[in-house]
């Protein structure tokens, strides 16, 4: 039998148990993994799903990385008949980078968490279905497997989430023409990461940026740090790493979160009015009961 959404206790059970958390923050930290997971940058040196260099293969495995990340974030195991069991009820983890999710036969008329990831647009969304063979499009591939129409989504779903960003890439900023000096063979990472950080300035940029412009390369993270003095004689940036606690808090200050591990080249009308970290400061910001404070 088929029920709607508001008759359907176990898909409004499943609902309730998902929209306590931090849907948000969890899902966008799972989906940015399985994206840098496939993208291997301080392997590969590629930044773009979209790029040549990855095939359609290793693009549509995003969904299936996403899966495990999705319940590691959520704290669910995989568990039979489905994906996963959320109130002892099961459930199926849906993931794709197009414009549809295909349901495979085991998980049509079962209850499913459809993620759509804008590869383009860098953002996700995410609704909860109980995707009833009536509400598939008509026609399956040779696996049985079926798409969601569109209209039963839009009339049948709960949503989860809207279209929310994931964390910004700054390495899509730049130009061919950057591009080839920052990645250019044969030249030393710390020029090239100099480069960088004077392509970028005021650009908060992450750990895994650097690494993958350093690709195959042993301590990149030491070569940015020894870039600071030629990036600051050269453009008069400051560069800014948040492992370095007075770093972190001087950054923060001027309206950068730099988190744990990312960096920043601040530029001199930026950084004219710099206020000293303080003792005080210090204080609050490293406080020995927390596990990894001021690290």
């Amino acid at each position: 039998m088929v029920h709607g959404v508001d008759d359907d206790t176990e898909l409004q059970k499943v609902w309730s148990w998902l929209v306590a958390r931090p849907l948000p923050v969890q899902l966008t930290r799972a989906v940015d993994d399985a994206v840098k997971y496939v993208l291997d940058g301080a392997r590969t040196g590629r930044f773009d799903l979209l790029s040549p260099e990855v095939d359609s293969d290793e693009r549509a495995s995003v969904g299936t990385k996403l899966q495990y990340r999705v319940l590691n974030e959520l704290r669910l195991y995989k568990e039979p008949p489905l994906d996963t069991l959320i109130l002892g009820i099961p459930v199926e983890l849906k993931a794709t980078i197009r414009s549809n999710w295909m349901i495979p036969t085991e998980g049509q008329c079962e209850i499913s968490v459809l993620i759509q990831v804008d590869v383009a647009r860098r953002r996700h969304r995410a609704f909860l279905m109980r995707v009833h063979r009536v509400w598939l499009n008509d026609g399956a591939n040779k696996d049985g497997k079926r798409g969601v129409a569109a209209d039963a989504l839009a009339q049948f779903s709960l949503p989860l989430i809207d279209w929310t960003s994931l964390p910004a890439e700054p390495l899509i900023q730049l130009t061919a023409a950057q591009l080839a000096v920052v990645f250019a063979p044969r030249v030393g990472q710390t020029s090239r990461l100099a480069s960088l950080f004077g392509f970028l300035p005021d650009t908060v940029i992450p750990r895994s940026s650097i690494e993958t412009v350093c690709f195959g390369n042993k301590d990149p993270m030491r070569r940015a740090r020894q870039a600071k003095d030629a990036v600051l004689a050269a453009s008069g940036l400051e560069v800014l790493v948040g492992t370095w606690l007075t770093d972190r808090l001087r950054a923060k200050e001027l309206g950068f979160d730099l988190g744990d591990d990312a960096w920043v080249a601040v530029s001199p009308a930026k950084a004219h009015d710099r206020v000293d970290v303080t003792p005080a400061q210090l204080e609050i910001e490293w406080d020995p009961q927390i596990p990894g404070a001021g690290s």
